[in-house]
């Protein structure tokens, strides 16, 4: 009997050691598991906390923009419609301010070229509203004027670019058009004195434009206006316009009434120093406009036939305009290898560049 009984003690402690020893194996186990799906994690699927977000999509600007088109300088408008649709990926309308005599000249050199794709809308400029507004001798020019008149020429658009024709555009128009301008202002422009491009002068060429040379400081009314001699000036052939403020402080109007007391007084230089529209904007812009970047408008290339900068500086440009009497279409203008890359023939052949070379041909 007592032998019995050690047999079933011995029995049920195999048994106990045999349950304890399974299960420490279990627990083993056990953390062998966990670790392997550690180790997978690492290397295969892991746990996701969260899910990335999908990378926004670049939203392309719709820039608007306006340049004039005069019938003998045609070719000016289309280098520079090419440069600015060459150099961006966004979509670009071009609002082309013309008159009667170009319309169909345009539109042929447009659709028969590499132009055909561009986004346009020519629209007519009515020179009667110059009436009572400018002198006899300024009548020829009617469309430099336009620029005063952009919330009637595009009524629905709210920020816009003006060029004028004598441009050629090096970077994307994108950047021009994101130029921010400040609370209160309705447009930006770049001021001629800058000391950015003015380090980058070749010697000896001249830098620095004032009102002083816009104005007959004699007049009573231009003294009155308190516009310092010496500010210096900005160049209105490339500007950006908030045409909502525009509109509110109703500059049209207000330039429309400093053409008509040069009129009656003839309160500008005789010999002005720039574009007879200048006036006009440098007194209702005084103080009052925000700034272009100095790249975005490298001016003055036409104001002589030497070289006012270096290759380097020019081809680092944004922006070139030729403003000045020598265009880089003409027969001695500086620069003019780079405008003519962007230069597109003329289908109907009524437009040529006209270079020194030609015209010896021609004598031959």
């Amino acid at each position: 009997m007592t032998c019995r009984k050690v047999n079933i003690a011995i029995i049920v402690l195999a048994a106990v050691v045999f349950l304890l020893i399974l299960h420490h194996n279990l627990l083993g186990l056990s953390d062998i598991l966990k670790r392997q799906s550690s180790d997978v994690s690492l290397v295969g699927f892991q746990r996701i906390d969260f899910l990335p977000e999908a990378p926004e999509e670049k939203k392309l600007v719709e820039v608007p923009v306006v340049i004039t088109a005069v019938e003998n300088r045609l070719g000016g408008a289309i280098a520079a419609i090419n440069s600015i649709s060459s150099n961006t990926q966004s979509t670009v309308t071009f609002y082309i301010v013309t008159m009667n005599d170009t319309k169909e000249h345009l539109r042929t050199w447009i659709s028969e070229s590499k132009l055909k794709n561009v986004k346009y809308k020519i629209l007519d400029f009515d020179p009667q509203v110059l009436e009572g507004k400018i002198r006899a001798d300024e009548r020829v020019k009617p469309l430099t004027f336009a620029r005063f008149y952009l919330p009637d020429l595009i009524p629905g658009v709210e920020k816009v670019i003006y060029l004028d024709d004598d441009v050629i555009v090096q970077g994307d128009i994108v950047e021009l058009y994101k130029t921010p301008i400040k609370v209160g202002h309705a447009a930006a422009f770049s001021e001629d004195c800058d000391s950015v491009t003015s380090k980058y002068l070749v010697r000896g060429a001249g830098s620095q434009y004032n009102y002083i040379g816009y104005f007959d400081y004699k007049k009573e009314t231009i003294r009155k206006l308190g516009m310092k001699a010496s500010t210096c000036s900005f160049n209105p052939g490339v500007f950006v316009a908030n045409l909502t403020e525009w509109r509110r402080q109703n500059i049209t109007r207000q330039l429309e009434k400093w053409m008509e007391l040069d009129v009656e007084e003839e309160l500008y230089s005789k010999t002005l120093a720039g574009s007879i529209t200048a006036p006009p904007l440098l007194i209702v812009f005084y103080k009052m406009h925000s700034s272009i970047d100095p790249m975005w408008h490298v001016r003055h290339l036409g104001s002589s036939t030497g070289k006012r900068y270096s290759f380097q500086f020019v081809n680092a440009a944004r922006l070139l305009h030729w403003n000045g009497h020598f265009k880089p279409w003409g027969r001695a203008a500086s620069y003019s290898e780079i405008w003519e890359k962007w230069y597109v023939p003329d289908p109907t052949g009524k437009f040529s560049i006209i270079r020194r070379h030609t015209e010896a041909e021609r004598e031959k």
